[in-house]
Protein backbone atom coordinates (compact mmCIF):
# COMPACT_ATOMS: atom_id res chain seq x y z
CA UNK A 1 0.00 0.00 0.00
CA UNK A 2 0.64 3.58 -0.38
CA UNK A 3 0.55 6.36 1.59
CA UNK A 4 1.54 10.28 2.19
CA UNK A 5 3.62 11.79 5.34
CA UNK A 6 1.18 14.70 6.12
CA UNK A 7 3.02 16.20 8.70
CA UNK A 8 4.46 16.30 12.04
CA UNK A 9 2.36 15.36 15.01
CA UNK A 10 1.98 18.65 16.66
CA UNK A 11 0.12 20.35 19.40
CA UNK A 12 -0.74 24.15 19.99
CA UNK A 13 3.15 24.64 21.33
CA UNK A 14 4.40 21.27 21.07
CA UNK A 15 6.07 20.10 18.06
CA UNK A 16 7.25 15.62 18.13
CA UNK A 17 10.17 15.08 15.83
CA UNK A 18 9.81 11.07 15.78
CA UNK A 19 5.50 11.07 15.18
CA UNK A 20 3.71 11.42 11.76
CA UNK A 21 1.02 12.29 10.51
CA UNK A 22 -0.15 9.91 7.19
CA UNK A 23 -2.48 9.30 5.14
CA UNK A 24 -3.19 5.61 3.08
CA UNK A 25 -4.58 5.81 0.04
CA UNK A 26 -7.90 3.77 -0.24
CA UNK A 27 -8.33 4.28 3.93
CA UNK A 28 -11.04 6.69 4.25
CA UNK A 29 -12.49 5.93 7.98
CA UNK A 30 -11.50 4.99 11.10
CA UNK A 31 -12.40 1.18 10.93
CA UNK A 32 -10.16 0.92 7.75
CA UNK A 33 -7.37 2.70 9.63
CA UNK A 34 -7.90 0.29 12.84
CA UNK A 35 -6.60 -2.77 11.23
CA UNK A 36 -3.46 -0.67 9.61
CA UNK A 37 -2.32 -0.30 13.44
CA UNK A 38 0.90 -2.32 14.21
CA UNK A 39 1.97 -2.54 10.43
CA UNK A 40 5.47 -1.29 9.19
CA UNK A 41 5.79 2.07 7.56
CA UNK A 42 8.89 2.64 5.19
CA UNK A 43 10.54 5.85 3.61
CA UNK A 44 13.38 6.02 1.35
CA UNK A 45 15.34 9.07 1.56
CA UNK A 46 16.79 10.23 -2.08
CA UNK A 47 20.12 8.79 -0.97
CA UNK A 48 18.62 5.41 -1.35
CA UNK A 49 18.34 4.74 2.91
CA UNK A 50 15.26 3.07 4.28
CA UNK A 51 13.47 4.47 7.17
CA UNK A 52 11.23 2.32 8.87
CA UNK A 53 8.26 3.76 11.38
CA UNK A 54 5.53 1.87 13.14
CA UNK A 55 1.73 3.10 13.08
CA UNK A 56 0.83 3.08 16.35
CA UNK A 57 -2.68 4.29 16.62
CA UNK A 58 -5.58 6.13 14.17
CA UNK A 59 -5.44 10.22 14.61
CA UNK A 60 -8.81 11.73 13.60
CA UNK A 61 -12.27 10.35 12.28
CA UNK A 62 -10.70 10.50 8.24
CA UNK A 63 -8.82 7.53 8.44
CA UNK A 64 -4.99 8.75 9.22
CA UNK A 65 -2.70 6.72 11.42
CA UNK A 66 0.08 8.23 13.73
CA UNK A 67 3.30 6.67 12.73
CA UNK A 68 6.51 6.49 15.43
CA UNK A 69 10.23 6.27 14.27
CA UNK A 70 12.30 5.22 16.91
CA UNK A 71 14.80 7.99 18.24
CA UNK A 72 18.08 8.48 16.03
CA UNK A 73 16.14 7.03 12.90
CA UNK A 74 13.53 9.62 12.35
CA UNK A 75 12.62 11.82 9.21
CA UNK A 76 13.64 14.62 8.04
CA UNK A 77 11.43 18.01 7.42
CA UNK A 78 11.51 17.31 3.31
CA UNK A 79 9.93 14.20 3.90
CA UNK A 80 6.52 16.07 4.46
CA UNK A 81 4.17 15.49 1.25
CA UNK A 82 6.64 12.34 0.59
CA UNK A 83 4.97 8.83 -0.88
CA UNK A 84 5.50 5.77 1.72
CA UNK A 85 4.92 1.77 1.89
CA UNK A 86 3.15 0.50 4.27
CA UNK A 87 3.98 -3.20 4.78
Amino acid sequence: MKGTILSFRQGRKTQRPRHFVVEVSGVESKEKAKALVGKKVVWKSPTGKLHEGLISSIHGNKGHVRVFFEPGKSLPGQAINQEVEVR
